[in-house]
Parts: C-alpha cells; sequence; structure tokens
C-alpha cells in the first residue's frame, strides 16, 4: 500500500464518519482528533474484542479504571517526572522543530527504498548505539553526515540536539496561590501499580494475576504525524500481569506468543506483523519487544510488551512509605518453605487502541473493479448490465463493522418501510442498524460498502407477498432471497463474538 493510498484512507476517514479534525470549524487543533458516528463504533468494537480477550477469557486478570488525574508524586517515582523526554532538534531557518530519532528513522527508509540496504543497516546500527548511549551530540552528527534537510526550509542549519520532556502539566486548586502542580498522564500503567494491593485484596487474588486497564493517556508531542499514529491525546489499553521473580522470562515470551496470535486472529496477514526487540531498554525493563505493524509508510509499532521487573512497585513503596508486597503461601520446592514476602515483578502489554484503528482501516481499505460478472445469478440491483464501475469497501470482520446489517425498503411507498422498520425493530436489541430509503438501491450498497456493513437487507413487494427478503454479502457482492424470519439465525451464526475468539 503506498503513501497515495494512506492519502485515501484518511480522506475517507472524515467523509464517512470515522475520523474527523478536532475543532475543525476552528481550524482545527494540531495533532488532536475527533471519532464520528462510525469511527466510535469501530473503535469501541476493537476496545470491546481487546476486553473479552484480555479479561473475560482470563480467570486470573480483572479490568480497572483508575483517574487520569494523580498524585504528583506518582511521576516522581516512576521516573516520568526526570526522564520521560524525547530528543528534539531545532532547524534554525524554519523555526520548526523535530525528534532527532524520527528524521534519522525516515533517513533509513528513504535508503531502503533506493534499495541503498547497506547505508541503511550502517544507520540504523549508528542509531540504535547513539540512544543506547543516550549521545546526544553522536545523534546531531549523524543529521550531519547524513546530510538530512528540513523538511520546511530544505536547510541543514540544525541546533544541538536535546531532551524535551513529553508531560503535560496543570494546577489543581481554587486558588492559584494554593495551587498544586499536577500532570496530565503520560500511561495508564501507573494507576494499575498504585491499586495494586487494592485489587489483590478487595478480588483476594493470587500471584499470578494481571490487572487491565483501557483509557486516555497524554504526551505533548512536538512531533505528531501520520494522521491519528502520533497524537497528543490517546488511548492506550494496557495490562500489567504480577509474576514471582524469577519468572518473568517464560511469562515475557507466554505474552509476546499470545498477544502476536491476537493480533493473527484479526484476519490480515501474518506478513503485516513483526517483532522488533528494543535495543536501548526503557529504564524500568530487563527486556522488551514491540509489535509492529505493516502501515503505509512502513513498519512501525502498535503494541509493546515489557519486563518491567519490580521497578514500579518498589519505586512507589520508596516513595509513599507504603509496603506494597504479596504473600506467597506456595512452597518453593527447592527451600521446602513457602515464598513468603515479596515485591512482585511485572509483564506488562500495552497496545495504542488509536493505532490498532488506523491499523484496521488501512489493512480493510479495498478499492476493486466491479462488473456483471461478479454477480453471475443475482438480481441486477447493483448496476446496470455490463457496465464497470471502482467500488470502495472496508472488508472489516463482521463482527468489528460499526453496522452490522443496513435494512432497505426498495421504495418508500405501498407498505414497505414499516416491514424494514419491524425488522429493525426485531434485532437493534442486538445488532447496531442502520435504515434508510433514499437513492437507487446500488448507491446505498455502495455506502455501506465504504463503511463496512457486512449484511444489507432490501425489502421489495414480493415481501409482501412470500415474507422473504434480499440479503447482499458485502465481501462477495452475493444476494439471495431468505424468508424474514431467518434473518436472526444468518446474523447469529457470523456475527458472534464466540466464533471470533475461538
Amino acid at each position: 500500500m503506498s503513501e497515495e493510498v494512506f492519502k485515501k484512507v484518511v480522506s475517507h476517514c472524515k467523509e464517512y464518519g470515522f475520523v474527523f479534525p478536532s475543532s475543525e470549524i476552528y481550524d482545527g487543533l494540531g495533532a488532536v482528533y475527533d471519532y464520528g458516528q462510525n469511527g466510535v463504533e469501530l473503535k469501541n468494537n476493537l476496545r470491546t474484542y481487546w476486553w473479552k480477550s484480555m479479561v473475560q477469557m482470563n480467570e486470573n486478570i480483572v479490568g480497572l479504571d483508575a483517574a487520569i488525574f494523580m498524585h504528583p508524586k506518582v511521576w516522581k517515582a516512576s521516573g516520568h517526572i526526570d526522564g520521560f523526554s524525547d530528543p528534539m532538534i531545532d532547524n534554525k531557518d524554519s523555526k520548526k522543530r523535530y525528534r532527532a530519532d524520527q528524521l534519522l528513522e525516515d533517513k533509513i527508509a528513504r535508503y531502503e527504498k533506493d534499495g541503498k540496504t547497506n547505508k541503511a543497516e550502517e544507520l540504523q546500527k549508528s542509531l540504535d548505539q547513539a540512544l543506547l548511549d543516550n549521545d546526544l551530540a553522536h545523534l546531531k552528527n549523524l543529521i550531519e553526515l547524513h546530510e538530512i534537510v528540513c523538511p520546511m526550509s530544505g536547510t541543514r542549519n540544525w541546533t544541538d540536539v536535546r531532551q524535551f520532556n513529553l508531560m503535560f502539566s496543570t494546577e489543581m486548586g481554587a486558588m492559584a496561590e494554593d495551587s498544586d502542580k499536577i500532570y496530565l498522564r503520560p500511561e495508564t500503567a501507573q494507576g494499575i501499580f498504585v491499586n495494586f494491593l487494592n485489587v489483590q485484596k478487595s478480588g483476594r487474588m493470587k500471584i499470578p494475576f494481571g490487572i487491565a486497564q483501557t483509557g486516555k493517556a497524554f504526551r505533548n508531542e512536538i512531533i505528531a504525524r501520520q494522521f491519528i499514529m502520533r497524537m497528543r491525546e490517546f488511548e492506550q489499553m494496557e495490562m500489567q500481569f504480577f509474576i514471582r521473580p524469577g519468572t518473568q522470562k517464560q511469562w515475557y515470551e507466554h505474552w509476546k506468543e499470545t498477544r502476536i496470535k491476537w493480533h493473527h486472529k484479526l484476519g490480515f496477514g501474518t506478513e503485516k506483523y513483526r517483532f522488533h526487540d528494543h535495543v536501548k531498554l526503557a529504564h524500568y525493563a530487563d527486556a522488551a519487544v514491540d509489535i509492529e505493524f505493516d502501515y503505509p509508510f512502513g513498519f512501525k509499532e502498535m503494541e509493546g510488551i515489557h519486563s518491567r521487573t519490580d521497578f514500579d512497585l518498589k519505586n512507589h513503596q520508596e516513595f509513599s512509605g507504603k509496603k506494597i508486597q504479596y504473600f506467597d503461601s506456595e512452597v518453593d520446592e527447592s527451600t521446602g518453605k513457602p515464598f513468603g514476602n515479596y515485591i512482585p515483578y511485572v509483564v506488562e502489554t500495552s497496545i495504542g487502541l488509536d493505532r490498532l484503528f488506523l491499523a484496521t482501516l488501512c489493512a480493510s481499505f479495498i478499492e476493486e473493479e466491479v462488473g456483471e460478472g461478479d454477480l453471475p445469478a443475482a438480481p441486477r440491483l447493483e448496476r446496470q448490465a455490463g457496465k464497470k464501475e471502482m467500488r470502495t469497501v472496508l472488508k472489516l470482520p463482521a463482527i468489528l463493522a460499526p453496522v452490522k446489517v443496513a435494512i432497505f425498503p426498495l421504495t418508500k411507498k405501498d407498505g414497505l418501510p414499516e416491514v424494514a422498520e419491524k425488522i429493525i425493530n426485531e434485532l437493534k436489541f442486538e445488532y447496531n442498524c442502520f435504515y434508510e430509503e433514499k437513492d437507487a438501491i446500488g448507491k446505498r450498497y455502495r455506502r455501506q460498502d465504504a463503511i463496512g456493513t457486512p449484511y444489507c437487507i432490501t425489502v421489495d413487494h414480493d415481501t409482501l407477498v412470500d415474507q422473504t427478503v434480499t440479503i447482499r454479502y458485502r465481501d462477495t457482492m452475493k444476494q439471495e432471497r431468505i424468508p424474514i424470519s431467518k434473518i436472526k439465525e444468518i446474523l447469529a451464526e457470523e456475527i458472534n463474538w464466540k466464533k471470533f475468539l475461538g
């Protein structure tokens, strides 16, 4: 998929109610987006898929919804106040600021595109080493050595590279002089860690167990780009899995395998995913890997799996002065005694919901030529005989589609709308339905193709005689007559979580 197709996906999102620029009537707000009527449904369905897989299908994982505002000491203990930053560089001519590592990553991508694989590998190795050493001067040297220019000015008049903290801060309190500085959370994980004992004791949880959470996070990204790929307000789906020290390697491998299988179930092709091990580990990790997805602009991180050791709970114990430990009554075979008190280790899985949303759209977006030969035995409701045309379709898994079934009366009279509405009233408690009676039936089909609706049901004059309708399938465009009484049966067979998760 090319950059040109990506532009089409972005345009499609706005045209069909998936994603809008935030505050657009005021010319928008950079790197902030609103999810429209179809976007919010798809996003909810993706969140539900994650939640069911992570919480509902695992007896030892429970959910949490922690507040966005947290005590400032939380972020001191987590290391975010002192160490949550990106290497930034300014161009003196354009006055624009860029992430130094991303400029170099873009150069690597260009080398690969031009077939200069040796140069790409050499630069990647140098970049990894500079990040590992936190060598800001070397990052600038690489930018100069590879003659990277500012995309705006076209010049190489760069400042030195420096670190920029990404957290948004605000004040809490009625009076300014009495206010305390607090932060919008840059991740959801810390809400889980500070509630470890609350959940463990109230739920009588035994190690190993996990706590899952979805919610908004905020980062003051200077280089926000690629649509909803990198935003300042985004949503994470994270699970922290608490384990016995010394078992982190096996659980790390377990969650790597589990999570990649979860992605593969979406049906977008296993070749779309790859693992990328971290060269430079975060301050809290002893192992880390990204699951990358092949977006139109290349492989980029969608989910991270990290072995966080006991860093978080240990630091919160130290900064809060409260004991955060677990008593393990299981017997250690090597000593014949209980494992006793310890601070659990953690393996984390963290996925960006917005990035998953974008990957789903990119993988499902299809433009294809259709004609009479596509429906040799079907009624010619699709198009004029022999006429070829292009259709844009989102071939989403049916369970994830924003609208599951659209019901159309062929005309706006003769009692057909009343029959269609009766069918909707039977289905709407289980499925998100859509009703439309405007325009030719072919145009209505095309609009539903564009938002990914898997099934369309047409009520016509024959329906009044024999109580049958035409059901039309999105992917094949096949149409067939079925009794109204069988609609629920067909939908239940194709749209159910048990089948999708199994």
